[in-house]
């Protein structure tokens, strides 16, 4: 369908790599949105993964968010059922019910933090760029979801200000204002993603019960949003299927008999 792969794809022990192909600064096109799109699919319906990575390409940029060239080009309606298609998409990673986290191996700025905030989890490699929202610099806002996932992330008072002025921040201090979760040392961008990769793997077959994860995250991303009695509701669901799993029989029984529990994610 495109003559460029924009978003390449590859599946390593139970891990789905998602890597946001457009150097220098992997800025995303529909082109590129409508690849993600595709790779978030892949790996729902794939059985054999349990976890998804995303990064970007080089070492310079995760990403910088949408291509400024493409939109000044592009007349209004367009760009509306563009940002309509962007926020699809990534809602489809946020309701995919496996655990989605973001390497960010280089600056996350503009769409690029939208894109990383919708992982749940999201990693750094120290001093290797900023994060930040700077569309009010466009006379825009952020678009593809930045208000409200920011908001939700950090508080109002936070993220309009971060917004407002549309500074960007180092990795230390976004770690500070809970907008990244874990900040790494790493000597190469290749051995950022290999630490991130491994610290991936804890989240899959058979060390972890990844219907478990999977069921956590939708408790948190769906009932997080709901009234607290309907949140529980969810969460009663979710637990009731989990009853019914090969693997919690696996886990208490393990418990029980003093083993470590291999869980098969059935």
């Amino acid at each position: 369908m495109f003559d460029k792969t924009l978003v390449d794809y590859e599946v390593d022990n139970g891990i789905a790599l998602f890597t946001l192909d457009d150097p220098p600064a992997n800025t995303y096109t529909h082109e590129m949105m409508v690849q993600l799109d595709a790779a978030i699919l892949k790996a729902r319906f794939d059985t054999d993964v349990d976890a998804i990575v995303i990064t970007g390409r080089g070492d310079k940029f995760f990403c910088a968010g949408a291509n400024i060239n493409m939109l000044s080009k592009a007349d209004p309606t367009w760009k509306y059922y563009f940002c309509l298609h962007a926020n699809e998409t990534l809602l489809r990673l946020e309701h995919t019910p496996k655990l989605v986290i973001a390497a960010l191996n280089g600056h996350t700025v503009g769409g690029g933090l939208e894109i990383a905030m919708a992982a749940d989890l999201r990693i750094a490699r120290r001093g290797a760029g900023k994060v930040g929202l700077p569309e009010v610099s466009l006379g825009v806002l952020p678009g593809t979801g930045g208000t409200q996932r920011l908001t939700r992330l950090i508080g109002h008072s936070r993220a309009i200000q971060l917004m407002t002025e549309g500074t960007n921040t180092d990795f230390d201090q976004a770690e500070r204002m809970g907008l990244v979760n874990r900040v790494m040392d790493a000597d190469s961008t290749e051995d950022f993603l290999e630490q991130v990769m491994a610290y991936a793997r804890q989240f899959t077959r058979p060390a972890k019960a990844s219907l478990a994860v999977g069921n956590i995250k939708r408790a948190c991303q769906t009932g997080g949003q709901l009234p607290l009695e309907q949140g529980l509701a969810l969460e009663r669901e979710l637990q009731a299927h989990l009853f019914n799993s090969e693997d919690a029989k696996e886990g208490l029984t393990a418990y029980v008999e003093k083993r470590t529990a291999a869980f098969a994610g059935r």
